[in-house]
């Protein structure tokens, strides 16, 4: 989502910085899911212009794919080294289609940057609320088919492999809401009619919940991955392009006073790509560790209540995937 012409000038000061360079990216490979558009496309660009060996356009429309790896050719000079891939994460089996040929086809796997999602989205996918399914559990699915083959590349090469799962702020603000769901979320937002726009921020809950679990389960001295989580603010893309009109005019007045272009929002997404263990579990924030952003209702308990009812679906889809990928 663009903001008007005038106030992109505005939008382009709020800069951040690139943490990615030469020397901690030349040689290596990274997947970016939505990298067709948005972010996800900005932080592509990014890792090819640094000299990454290989970058997954994750993508759900091949021929927006293939755009995408020529505009990033263009503007880079360089090619061969993007490659795009079919990833629907509205279909449960495209998930296992990409996560099987990663473990079979790349050698090496050095971050997975999980950035795709929808936003006011309506409809169903797999039996849930779309969002549920593309944000929340298709998105772990994924996370957890790759984990082994991340834990693998770790002690084969002696590297420490990231797995950086993009958020937001919004998912923050719904302890009241928690509250009427935490018995079993993902079968209650399942069952709520008037989720409506509430299922974006919901999906991001889900997703912080998850994360911070998943990292006490898997710590990096064992697992030898580092997990984390990204909130790259307010930013132009085309996220809420399904979304209700009224809802677009509002985040567009937003997007004047404090927005970032999408260049400048994708560069938290590669803060977190080399972010270092520190980060692990974390919850950052204009590209470092911010937990003192975490809200009290965030605790423990929140945290195992949230992962473990995304586990039991995961189990549902892929028997044994969760107790493999964080044994």
């Amino acid at each position: 989502m663009s903001a008007p012409a005038n106030d992109r000038a505005l939008v382009q000061k709020r800069e951040l910085p690139l943490n990615i360079s030469k020397e901690l990216c030349a040689g290596r490979t990274y997947i970016v899911t939505g990298a067709n558009v948005g972010l996800g496309l900005e932080a592509a660009r990014h890792l090819v212009g640094v000299g990454a060996a290989k970058v997954i356009l994750a993508v759900r429309n091949l021929e927006a794919g293939e755009a995408a790896k020529k505009d990033i050719e263009s503007s880079t000079g360089i090619e061969g080294v993007a490659e795009v891939w079919h990833l629907d994460l509205s279909s449960y089996a495209s998930v296992r289609a990409f996560a099987s040929k990663a473990a079979d086809i790349l050698e090496r796997i050095d971050a997975v940057i999980e950035n795709a999602a929808v936003a006011g989205s309506g409809g169903k996918a797999e039996g849930h609320h779309l969002t549920l399914t593309v944000n929340v559990i298709s998105t772990f699915l994924l996370a957890i088919l790759l984990l082994p083959k991340l834990r693998s590349d770790s002690a084969k090469y002696g590297y420490t492999p990231r797995l950086s799962i993009v958020s937001s702020g919004t998912g923050l603000d719904l302890g009241e809401y928690w509250s009427k769901i935490a018995n079993d979320p993902i079968v209650n937002m399942d069952a709520d009619d008037e989720l409506g726009l509430k299922s974006y921020p919901a999906s991001k809950m889900m997703e912080i919940l998850a994360v911070r679990e998943i990292a006490k389960l898997l710590p990096v001295a064992r697992g030898g991955v580092i997990i984390n989580l990204i909130n790259p603010g307010l930013c132009e893309t085309s996220l809420s392009r399904n979304a209700p009109e009224d809802f677009k005019a509002n985040l567009n007045k937003m997007l004047e006073q404090c927005g970032r272009t999408a260049e400048c929002g994708s560069r938290t997404l590669l803060a977190a790509a080399v972010a270092g263990e520190e980060s692990h579990g974390s919850y950052m924030d204009d590209c470092v560790p911010a937990d003192n952003m975490i809200p009290d209702w965030m605790d423990a308990t929140a945290n195992k209540q949230g992962w473990d009812s995304i586990a039991k679906e995961l189990e549902k889809i892929e028997p044994g995937c969760v107790s493999r990928a964080l044994k």
